[in-house]
């Protein structure tokens, strides 16, 4: 019965049922912005489809049923016999194969559709969580995320499947059987079809709802078994350097033994579900066969009668042998989908004002001014925050941010890169707020080197060019030679195809950097951010790539957070940062002149530790 389906593998059975009413109307919705081709045609087309074929499947046993009276009839022998009774049964070869390729076709049919609907669910909440603020993607883990998009998407697919083309069509098969066998042969014969569909489905749906937490035990079971593989093969290098893959193997064999046994017990309950439909089903039969037999005895019916009553009982049986499995599909269908749906209800903390402009651009190739009016933000998983802060950032000048780890330094670039939005205050660019701009312009403005450099598991190419995908290869080139990569590059095999892997971890951290630093290059941004752009490179290469720096500010506006000093000994104007607050602010040589100022007591001990480095250096 649900065997087959049940073998397809272990789904995450659903908590109590979601609200069917507004979860069908999302999907009519979703059907109906699908944008699929012919969309009213096909889906008329393929409703008549379905209701013919389930029609002929009614009618196939009756002709049927014709042909076995026409030969048990009372007539002289010949071939006249012979030739009505193949009629009859050519008759119901043909009705048959019609009503059983009806379905297909209506799939064929309306299968644009549903992937034009699958489509659209995908990609809807894929873009509206791209555009969802940070602080979602902060707290929403990525591979759940990507879970979610993809059983909601499939749900679609499924619910419009099972739905239109199964349950749906199998309670007017119902109507219908019912419907002739009580207006050709007696009421009591569809009352018999009416009860036996009621019991099978009332029990089914009973045994199915007390199955689900064996297989709910059995899923948690295999998520964990699953986890814990992963998770050790994603950690490979640690797993081995501690000596842990005895204790690893462990783990994963102890939650397979766990599955097991719940596995074991959803399997008995799948057993009991199989033989109670198959009770349920045989008694109905038993009971038609003898209700026709006595009719044909008294007379009323012909043995062609009683072949096409129990044949309509059969085929009224076919569909709801996966009644059980129909049932827990749908409701976890409609959950997956609901999971989907709240993706894209959630509405984005920072987004474009209505009829936002594009933020403009310097014409003068000095870059773009920066401005923080009394901003202030604070986390809510901190203490603290950004109070207060106000600072000018002049076109075409480098201004660093130092201060210890939370001081509010990497808060100040995410206010300036508008990932957030400011509790207080105005961020300005240009002397425009920059919460009335539209955040495409705004980051074609500005461009980030990160400390930690991530990148997509594609070429060497795709990953420079990834903030200007029309960019040529001479223009690609220079931005490679401008972060000192373009010998590394050359020396690889493949070159510029050379694939980094996930998150680029085939790289050294020094090369990612240099990656990041080349992709901001060519993005050719008003503002520059630094965000400890060389803390990866050794000495050698660092000079080399600060050198390259002081080149790419020209005509720049830099904001640069730092914490090795020496490397914004050059600064404009230097901010120091601590609790949230701007503590000191000046050039380099005015902070180290400052006695008992926090830059020049942390100058002093990072120039002390160099001196001992370059001392045990030369031992």
């Amino acid at each position: 019965m649900e065997a087959k389906a049940q073998a397809a593998g272990a789904v995450a059975d659903p908590p109590p049922d979601p609200k069917t009413i507004p979860a069908l109307i999302d999907l009519i919705r979703l059907v109906g912005r699908s944008q699929a081709p012919q969309l009213r045609l096909r889906l008329i087309v393929a409703v008549l489809m379905t209701i013919g074929g389930k029609a002929l499947g009614v009618l196939a046993p009756l002709v049927l049923g014709a042909a076995v009276n026409h030969l048990a009839a009372d007539q002289p022998p010949g071939v006249a016999i012979g030739m009505g009774f193949a009629g009859f049964a050519v008759g119901w070869a043909v009705v048959r194969f019609l009503s059983s390729a009806a379905p297909q076709l209506s799939d064929v049919v309306f299968a644009p559709v549903r992937q034009a609907a699958q489509r659209r669910a995908a990609a809807e909440t894929f873009a509206h969580a791209l555009n969802l603020s940070l602080d979602f993607h902060q707290t929403k883990r990525s591979g759940a995320l990507s879970r979610t998009v993809d059983r909601g998407a499939r749900s679609v697919d499924f619910l419009l499947r099972i739905l239109a083309f199964n349950l749906v069509p199998t309670g007017l098969e119902l109507i219908l059987a019912a419907g002739v066998l009580g207006g050709a042969y007696d009421w009591r014969f569809a009352a018999v079809a009416v009860v036996v569909v009621i019991v099978y489905a009332v029990l089914t749906f009973s045994i199915s709802n007390w199955r689900i937490e064996h297989r709910r035990t059995m899923n948690t079971a295999d998520t964990e078994a699953a986890g814990q593989a992963v998770d050790a093969l994603l950690n490979y290098e640690t797993v081995k350097s501690f000596g842990a893959e005895a204790r690893a193997a462990d783990g994963y064999d102890r939650a397979l033994g766990v599955y097991g046994a719940a596995a074991i017990k959803a399997n008995s309950s799948l057993a009991l579900l199989n033989a109670v439909q198959a009770l349920i089903m045989n008694v109905g039969l038993g009971v038609m066969a003898v209700m026709a037999g006595f009719e044909a005895a008294a007379g009323r019916m012909g043995p062609g009668d009683v072949t096409a009553a129990v044949l309509i009982l059969i085929s009224l049986y076919a569909p709801l042998n996966i009644l059980g499995f129909a049932y827990r599909e749908i409701r976890q269908s409609f959950i997956d989908m609901e999971e989907m749906l709240k993706v894209t209800r959630q509405s984005p903390l920072v987004a474009d004002a209505p009829g936002a402009p594009d933020l403009p651009r310097s014409q003068d190739h000095q870059g773009a001014s920066l401005a923080f009016e009394d901003v202030s933000y604070r986390h809510d998983a901190r203490s603290s925050g950004l109070e207060d802060v106000t600072f000018v950032v002049p076109p075409g000048t480098t201004t660093a941010l130092v201060g210890p780890s939370g001081s509010g330094k990497s808060t100040i670039v995410k206010l300036a890169l508008r990932l957030l939005d400011p509790q207080n205050g105005r961020v300005l660019i240009e002397g425009v707020d920059a919460r009335f701009v539209t955040q495409a312009s705004l980051r074609q403005a500005v461009a980030l080197v990160p400390q930690d450099v991530a990148l997509f598991n594609d070429s060497l190419r795709v990953n420079i060019a990834f903030a200007r995908p029309d960019a040529d290869e001479a223009t690609i080139w220079a931005a490679a030679e401008a972060a000192e990569l373009a010998d590394f590059i050359r020396g690889l095999p493949d070159g510029m195809e050379t694939k980094v892997g996930e998150r680029g971890l085939k790289l050294s951290g020094g090369e990612r950097q240099r990656v990041g630093i080349a992709r901001a290059l060519l993005a050719d941004p008003s503002i520059l951010i630094l965000d400890e752009a060389t803390s990866a490179l050794d000495s050698r290469t660092e000079a080399a790539i600060q050198k390259t720096l002081r080149r790419a500010k020209a005509g720049r506006t830099t904001l640069v957070v730092a914490h090795r000093l020496s490397t914004i000994a050059d600064a404009d104007q230097i901010l120091v940062l601590k609790a949230g607050r701007i503590i000191e602010r000046g050039a380099h040589h005015e902070l180290v002149a400052r006695v008992g100022g926090e830059y020049a007591a942390l100058w002093r001990k990072q120039t002390r530790g160099a001196r001992a480095n370059a001392d045990a250096a030369t031992i």
